[in-house]
């Protein structure tokens, strides 16, 4: 028998079908990139929304590794706690169970046998890639021909491994594999965790079924094995990652190994003693299908009641417990940028997160100059720290996120998001100033006269105001109270003149300390500078084409 010829347009096949598969779930990607986003928030919900939210996502990205290595990120940035990725955990498994269901269908579906569809299918795909402008319209274009692709190495993969069914010695090992349940498990574990893939590697048993080589038996424990090799990604991803990131990559090994041992003691049950004629049988690309559906669904059916045992139990061998993070600790993960969509979503929870630390520096901003107090002051500029480490923290990684292959609009929004970034962090400098002038004021014995208090007071609230209007309005994208911060902002201008005036013509006057006073007109500027940079925060919101 030529072996050459055999696995050379084997392994072409399974080239074409991985690289269909990640095209088709790229336009996927980029489709449903904006439900992605929303669908973040939901993870502060509960579990059974995090199990929804693994399945769409992996349903998208044809990837439950992929999906298991994001959850990763999400944990060591911690934004996301073990409860938390427990419920995506299980939801990916399920997920990744849509890509063998698209490859049976030529069997269910006669007209979508790959010769029929797949050469259809590329050239719609390749015109409309060809003809469209709009972005939207290519991203259809990537799934329509990467799914004609993916169908293409399948019947390529399919029609290479045809003649092994005359091998007597391949046929054999198949039914070594049903006989012995652990060398099933171990070949579908080895095989998913070498291709890295567990969607690749049922669709390369799905081809050897569709080749009649493999009987029911064989095929249930290898993909139990499949299920398992899937780990070996979130496995590896979690090395050098914290100790909490790496109990979420054994969260999922565990979950998969309890899966294995029940359905498998259940598959022994059945194939020695209730029907051993069954597993002889050879199965269909259907039945496996059937199979790897039943095994996902039922694992998660059976372990959700008892998902925070596997917690508890992923925690004693990771010797880990959930501490809390630092607040300069930037909030995001590289593993996340596997997910465009998502890991601007993430940035934008990061932003918020800086913007309320902003706020909080700002409203210690309004009494530090009357009170002089060490403990404020210093709380100020620690917080300005922070507000320094995040900004460079998310601004790196936002640059990152436009490497990536993202849309015009998605590039847009991070240049948005970057300016908002600068404007926040401006503010914070500018806050720290003020707790400059309260301290050198402090130091000097220096009070403001009454009157200059009262300006001070009439000014900062207007300023504070403007920004506490345009943290809203970014993280409400709300249109209205962005308008309120232009007022303000004008408000401030004026006054900034009007106090400005009134104030020299009192140190003309011998009204007041000519100290005192280039502290009043510092914090004037101070002030006015804030309420520019939270106009210029409402202006990101209402002209977000600019």
């Amino acid at each position: 028998m030529d072996y050459t010829g055999i696995i050379i347009p084997f392994v072409g096949g399974l080239g074409m079908f991985i690289y269909g598969m990640q095209i088709m779930a790229q336009g996927l990607e980029n489709a449903a990139g904006n439900k992605m986003k929303s669908l973040l928030e939901v993870l502060t919900k509960n579990k059974f929304f995090g199990v929804l939210l693994g399945a769409f996502i992996t349903a998208v990205i044809q990837s439950s590794s992929a999906t298991t290595v994001m959850v990763v990120g999400f944990v060591n940035a911690g934004i996301m706690n073990l409860t938390q990725a427990m419920g995506v955990i299980m939801g990916a498994n399920i997920g990744t169970t849509v890509t063998g269901w698209l490859v049976s269908s030529v069997e269910w579906a006669k007209m979508l046998s790959p010769a029929n569809l797949a050469p259809i299918a590329i050239i719609i795909g390749v015109v409309i890639m060809l003809t469209g402008k709009r972005r939207s319209t290519k991203d259809i274009s990537s799934i329509i021909v990467g799914f004609g692709i993916l169908f293409v190495g399948i019947s390529t993969m399919s029609g290479a491994v045809s003649p092994l069914k005359e091998s007597e010695a391949f046929c054999n090992i198949f039914v070594t594999l049903g006989k012995n349940p652990f060398l099933g498990i171990l070949a579908g574990t080895i095989v998913t965790a070498v291709i890295q893939s567990s969607s690749a590697s049922v669709g390369i048993l799905q081809s050897l079924a569709a080749a009649g080589l493999v009987p029911m038996s064989a095929a249930v424990y290898i993909i139990m094995g499949q299920n398992i090799g899937t780990c070996v990604t979130a496995m590896l991803s979690s090395v050098g990652a914290k100790r909490n990131a790496k109990t979420a990559a054994l969260m999922h090994l565990l979950f998969n190994v309890i899966g294995t041992v029940i359905f498998s003691i259940v598959a022994i049950i059945f194939f020695t003693v209730m029907n051993p004629a069954l597993g002889e049988n050879l199965i269909t690309q259907t039945e496996i299908s059937t199979v790897h559906t039943i095994f996902n669904i039922g694992t998660t059916v059976l372990l959700f009641p008892v998902s925070n045992w596997i917690i508890t139990l992923a925690k004693k061998l990771g010797r880990v417990e959930e501490c809390t993070q630092e607040d300069d600790v930037v909030l995001l993960d590289d593993r996340m940028l596997q997910t465009p969509g998502i890991a601007l979503q993430s940035t934008v929870t990061e932003i918020v997160r800086m913007g309320n630390i902003v706020a909080e520096t700002l409203k210690e901003s309004k009494e530090v100059l009357f009170t002089k107090s060490e403990e404020t002051i210093k709380s100020i500029k620690e917080k300005e720290s922070v507000v320094d480490k995040l900004s460079a923290g998310i601004t790196d990684y936002a640059i990152k996120i436009t490497a990536l292959q993202v849309s015009e609009k998605e590039h847009q929004d991070v240049a948005h998001l970057l300016q908002v970034v600068s404007d926040m962090e401006r503010i914070c400098d500018y806050c720290e100033n003020i707790s400059e002038y309260a301290e050198a004021m402090r130091d000097k014995k220096l009070e403001f006269s009454e009157i200059a208090t009262e300006e001070i007071k009439q000014m900062m609230d207007v300023c504070v105001e403007s920004y506490l209007y345009a943290k809203e309005a970014f993280f409400e994208k709300n249109s209205e109270k962005a308008v309120k911060v232009i007022e303000k902002e004008t408000l401030a201008d004026d006054l900034e003149v009007r106090l400005r005036n009134k104030h020299i013509k009192r140190l003309a006057n011998n009204q007041c300390n000519a100290e005192t006073g280039i502290f009043y007109l510092d914090t004037l500027v101070s002030m006015e500078r804030i309420s520019d940079h939270a106009r210029n925060i409402a202006e990101e919101i209402m002209n977000p084409e600019n």
